[in-house]
């Protein structure tokens, strides 16, 4: 790939199957596979600052509300607090535990180059940090994002299972013309998951994990759905890009997960749902599993 391909504009689908344009122009060092170096260097001691802010207040609310199974990954980690994390460190902590490594990128990239860094065992992290100004929220994941809600659960090889075959699913679903249905199960999974357990309901979804609000609002507010997992119900739900989800999915394990995606083809489901219509994300089906009705307060009262 050339440097005038790089810094092109690149119109495609992200991995939640958004239409997203990419503008690379100042990474010479992109490779073909939308990989950079990290710059390590360049970071600032205010990015550090924001680091240790965000790891600090997101570790005071997390007990309690976040599964054992991130909680375990986390200690495994043994993840700074002080300072942005080596992405080179902890690729061969990961590649020790489950064979993954960690590949920084400049932000969102296109669908087939995510797809086979996951089924390669490529986790991509963001290597940017967001600015203090937006502490709260931002729009595209950050480092913080990627790596802190992210990174940790690839130590469980259940769930790092899970991410491979998701790679290669996405990378059949991109042929067969399937990608809304595929990102769907992302969203509903690997971003915004819930798990039960015997303590009650918990997160593991990066996009929770990583968000103080969030973190609370899925476990404790009466305004969204809680559905049992059901894979076809999930791959005919659209979602919320824009702020808390409208319905969250719960999984029994991880094992339950993997068993119910992983070991499965995608193929006939595709063709089983294809004429189905789309649900809103605060949609109640027939036959929905409902662990909570949703009151919608925090939608009407906005």
């Amino acid at each position: 790939m050339s440097d005038s391909d790089i810094s092109s504009i690149l119109t495609a689908p992200d991995p939640y199957g958004q239409s997203t344009e990419f503008a690379y122009p100042d990474y010479p060092d992109m490779r073909a596979d939308f990989t950079i170096d990290q710059g390590y260097a360049h970071y600032t001691d205010e990015d550090h600052a924001v680091w240790r802010d965000l790891m600090q207040r997101q570790l005071a609310i997390l007990p309690g509300r976040a599964c054992d199974e991130y909680f375990d990954a986390y200690a495994s980690m043994d993840l700074s607090q002080s300072h942005i994390p080596h992405f080179d460190d902890y690729s061969d902590r990961l590649m020790r535990a489950t064979g993954w490594q960690i590949v920084a990128v400049p932000g969102l990239i296109p669908n087939t180059h995510f797809f086979t860094h996951l089924a390669n065992k490529r986790f991509p992290v963001t290597h940017w940090i967001r600015p203090r100004a937006t502490l709260d929220y931002i729009q595209e994941p950050d480092l913080f994002h990627d790596f802190q809600g992210h990174v940790p659960l690839l130590l469980n090889p259940v769930f790092a299972g899970y991410m491979e075959a998701y790679g290669k699913g996405g990378l059949k679903a991109l042929k067969a013309g399937t990608l809304s249905e595929i990102s769907r199960l992302y969203w509903y999974t690997v971003e915004f998951g819930l798990i039960r357990n015997k303590e009650g309901l918990r997160i593991y979804g990066a996009g929770i994990v990583s968000s103080k609000t969030e973190s609370v609002f899925a476990l404790e507010s009466q305004s969204p759905n809680r559905i049992g997992f059901d894979l076809r119900r999930i791959m005919k739900t659209d979602y919320r890009i824009d702020d808390f989800q409208e319905s969250y999915f719960v999984i029994d394990s991880f094992e339950d997960l993997f068993a119910q995606t992983a070991e499965q083809d995608f193929l006939p489901i595709y063709d089983e749902i294809k004429n189905s219509p789309l649900l809103k994300p605060w949609d109640i089906a027939p036959g929905d599993a409902m662990l909570h009705r949703g009151t919608r307060d925090y939608v009407l009262k906005r």
